[in-house]
């Protein structure tokens, strides 16, 4: 199998890289307009950017609420590469990488939810719409250590 580098995106050309991978995602196969997908959360999110052979798979960010919580957002994998565990290497990344403490949620496209489930997050409330696609709230319930019967 080919390597898997996960780093913290904080080099200009690091997060040019984040941003080019979600607009090949997010505004050109998902046909998400520009405008919504870059925001004012940008220089305040932790990005994070998947590497296979050097070469851009993956991209990620969360970031600190105003309400204190943690909102996990930015999901992105290139078509050719899903199904590989790219995304799961980015949510176990970013999940390592928040202090203790935080509610941790995301905006979780519906077509996802089985996939965010299997990470341990938990769907919450009513669907709703954003940016043209249907979504759920999803909150993470940190897997307990020991076994249920």
């Amino acid at each position: 199998m080919q390597r898997l580098d996960l780093i913290r995106a904080t080099h200009p050309n690091d997060l040019e890289q984040c941003f080019a991978l979600r607009r090949e995602v997010f505004v050109v196969e998902q046909q998400v307009d520009e405008a919504e997908e870059y925001d004012e959360f940008e220089t305040r999110s932790h990005h994070y950017l998947a590497r296979r052979n050097g070469q851009p798979v993956g991209t990620a960010r969360w970031r600190v609420t105003p309400e204190g919580k943690v909102k996990l957002e930015r999901i992105a994998v290139r078509h050719e590469s899903r199904k590989q565990g790219i995304g799961a290497a980015l949510v176990r990344a970013m999940l390592a990488d928040i202090p203790p403490g935080y509610t941790i949620y995301m905006h979780a496209q519906t077509h996802a939810l089985p996939f965010y489930q299997l990470l341990g997050f938990v769907g919450e409330g009513e669907l709703f719409w954003e940016a043209g696609i249907e979504h759920q709230r999803m909150v993470y319930q940190k897997p307990s250590p020991y076994r249920t019967p």
